[in-house]
């Protein structure tokens, strides 16, 4: 595994922003955490950023439109969507857009693990 990559944690849950970070520096990565999509475009982690732990539904602009909005600003950075939604038509949907992969909560470390991997692999 690549370390002291970083991946970025978008969500306005709290526990996830504080539980995440940990873990995944327990893998190796570099960290940083946002609670919203607006504070991570405002940020300058965006172009170090190689993997996105995206939340899907957020207050103000959602996991989808931030993809959107990279998109448009033709930043490439590797999607990993996580939610609590556990509507499985939702998945397809989140891949066919370019996401690396789409986790329901909650979700195992081996999962994570997976897919912060695969989409390191994509960058």
């Amino acid at each position: 595994m690549v370390a002291r990559q970083l991946v970025s944690v978008v969500d306005d849950d709290e526990s996830v922003r504080e539980s995440l970070p940990d873990l995944l520096r327990e893998f190796g990565f570099t960290v940083e955490t946002f609670a919203s999509a607006e504070e991570f475009l405002a940020s300058e982690s965006v172009a170090q950023t190689r993997c996105l732990l995206l939340d899907i539904a957020m207050p103000g602009m959602s996991g989808p439109a931030l993809q959107v909005e990279l998109a448009r600003q033709r930043r490439s950075i590797p999607i990993v969507f996580i939610t609590a939604n556990a509507d499985e038509n939702l998945r397809p949907q989140l891949l066919e857009s370019g996401a690396v992969d789409c986790l329901f909560k909650p979700f195992t470390e081996s999962a994570l693990l997976a897919a912060v991997t695969l989409a390191l692999r994509a960058a």
